[in-house]
This record gives C-alpha cells, structure tokens and sequence, in this order.
C-alpha cells in the first residue's frame, strides 16, 4: 500500500480519535480517584459511565489488574474488593460506531515507582521509532532495551495489536522484546503499543477467574436465559469483548456457562504473573503517517 493511497482524514480515522479524545479524559478522571479503600466496582462503573456520558462505549470491560495480575481482570457483579497498597492497572477502551481507542496506565499505590516507570520510559522509547517501514521486532527491541535498563523484564507473552473495525487485538502483534522476525509497519496502520513490565521472570500464565467474554460464533439456543443473553450480546456488544456485570439477566452466571458449554462464546481468564511477581503496564494507541506516528490517545 503506498503512502498516497492511504487518507489519514477519513471517517474512520476521525471515528479512531474521537475515541481517543473521549479515552484520554476518562483514563485521567478514573486514575485520579484510584487510591486505599476505594472500591474496585465503584472505579469500573465511574469509567464505563464516564465514557457513555462523553458520547463513547466501553470497548471492553475496565481492566482493573491488582499486583501480579496483567490484564482480564474487571469486577464481578457484586465485587466487595477494595485497593490496598497494591499496583494497579488500568486498561480501558472506548469504541465510536465499533472504531476503537485502547489505553492502560499504572497506578502505583504500593511503593514500587521505578516499575511503573519502567513500562512508561519503555513505552515514550517504543513511540519514537514508529514509522513506516519500522519493523515490529525493533520497537519490541526498544521496549525490551529500556526495561532491562531499570534492571526489570518485559513480560514476553503479552503483546501490543492492531485495532480493527469491532476487533480489538488483530495483525500485527506488537512485541515486547526484540524479535528477528517482525512485520512491516504501514501508512495507515492502527496499532495499540502496550509494555508490560515485571520484577519476575517476565512469563504470565492463566488463572482461574473470568469474568470477560466474547462471541465467537451466531447459534440458536434453546434455554430462554441463555437466548435472552445472546441478543444483548449479538446487539450490543457484537464481537467486542463484555462483562457477565453488563447483562440485563437475573441469572447472568448460568446464561454464560450454557453460551460458553455450546462454544457460543468464549471467556478471558485473568493473566497473571507466573511466579506472582508484580507487573506494570503503560499503552497508547497509534495512527501511522507518512513522518512518524500520532498517538490519538495522549
């Protein structure tokens, strides 16, 4: 695809920084009342309002990820937890007509500064060398450099993404850490560039808990709970990603576990770090141009 061929001012293009415009405000809003005794629901629900009262929609449930957890972790209905003196991350996205932001920001309230700069610095180093024709490897070279600087390691089975139409983690996968093999960024390309970093081994694996789901394919069901949840599903949400708190059923659990046992959707385990080490994590979302990148979600 050659750089004349890609119009930066399209629908779409506008759709992607509205979101980011709407994104950044609501990530800096939420951040600030993030501190010891305030309630994990309570921040969740003040971000996904916050977004629809601006105009957006989550693109996803808020990520609310405590200490060693890394991402896919949103509060159930009825959450009692409270933040201690923990890490926490935030990851929160919106979506215009199904054109998507995606953001993530650490807020640090366990004394740990140097870590959540870590993924930051990585993060504002990833960012300058965006352009076309950059190779993936080298950014994830980039992100992996300046974590091992602050003596920290990149978690290595998390990576950045493409942003779609209604898709939030498409082609090209965006490491974090050096790879040889990488693709080519593009004029036009939308990408999310997320370093996570860690005082562990730099490894997650899955947990038990799920609270986030998606569609993976259309069927008819014949348990009345189960077809009510699929049309809010199939209307509302599409193929983006929702929470079993989102559901307008007395009996969200059991409509989930038939959806999922029909393989009609499927869930997101928490990640979490492997050895339970903590992790930290910044991203933005970016345009490529023809000169660099613009970062809609700043």
């Amino acid at each position: 695809m050659s750089d004349q061929s890609v119009d930066l001012s399209a629908e779409k293009y506008e759709k992607h920084r509205e979101a980011g415009e709407i994104l950044a405000q609501v990530r800096t809003e939420t951040a600030e009342r993030v501190e010891v005794g305030v309630s994990h629901l309570e921040i969740a629900e003040f971000a996904e309002d916050r977004i629809r009262e601006l105009g957006g929609k989550p693109a996803f449930p808020v990520n609310i990820s405590i200490d060693e957890e890394a991402a896919h972790a949103t509060p159930s209905i009825d959450d009692e937890s409270t933040f201690g003196e923990d890490m926490v991350n935030l990851d929160i996205g919106v979506q215009i007509d199904g054109w998507l932001a995606d953001t993530a920001v650490t807020v640090d309230l366990s004394g740990h500064d140097d870590l959540a700069e870590a993924s930051a610095e990585a993060l504002d180093a990833a960012l300058e060398v965006v352009e076309p024709g950059v190779e993936t490897g080298k950014i994830g070279a980039e992100i992996e450099s300046v974590i091992d600087g602050y003596g920290y390691n990149p978690v290595v089975n998390l990576s950045g993404h493409g942003l779609a139409h209604y898709e939030q983690h498409t082609e090209p996968n965006i490491p974090n850490r050096a790879v040889s093999q990488g693709i080519e960024l593009q004029v036009g390309d939308v990408v999310a560039i997320e370093p996570f970093a860690t005082d562990g081994s730099g490894k997650v694996r899955e947990g038990a808990e799920e609270e986030i789901f998606s569609l993976e394919r259309e069927a008819s069901v014949r348990d009345r709970t189960a077809r009510k949840a699929l049309d809010q599903i199939t209307d509302e949400f599409r193929t983006l990603p929702f929470a079993t708190r989102w559901l307008d059923s007395s009996r969200p659990e059991m409509a989930l576990r038939r959806l999922k046992m029909k393989n009609i959707i499927h869930g997101y385990p928490v990640l979490k770090e492997e050895e339970g080490f903590l992790v930290s994590q910044k991203e933005h979302s970016v345009i490529v141009t023809e000169d660099g990148c613009e970062v809609f979600t700043k």
